[in-house]
């Protein structure tokens, strides 16, 4: 079991960029599959990106281009570069360890960090 504690959210213009992390607890991290959800008001939780252990990278369209996954073993921390934001990215943004299953699929993931607030306005 690893515990996930994401930061980095704010308010932010339409356009500008934030950078989330996503710091996790134990010395297994580099061990583990990381992905990045979002969930706003009212939506089911949706995928955003997913890196695993090999650094190989998946995105959701919505945010490819735009977005940067990344991570750093030596820190235990994930991080998600978020370039070129619109009002439609507003959400909480969630990180967990991805076990099984479609790596787009939150059901498959595990260990769920507590959020970060993530505010665009136009």
């Amino acid at each position: 079991q690893v515990q996930l504690v994401e930061s980095g959210g704010g308010l932010v213009q339409a356009g500008g960029s934030l950078r989330l992390s996503c710091a996790a607890s134990g010395r297994a991290f580099r061990r583990y599959h990381i992905g990045w959800f979002r969930q706003a008001p009212g939506k089911e939780r949706e995928f955003v990106s997913t890196i695993l252990v090999d650094v190989r990278t998946h995105y959701a369209d919505s945010v490819k281009g735009r977005f940067t996954i990344s991570r750093d073993n030596a820190k235990n921390t994930v991080y998600l570069q978020m370039n070129a934001l619109k009002p439609e990215d507003t959400a909480v943004y969630y990180c967990a360890v991805w076990l099984r299953g479609a790596y787009y699929s939150p059901d498959g993931y595990t260990d769920w960090g507590q959020g970060t607030q993530v505010t665009v306005s136009s």
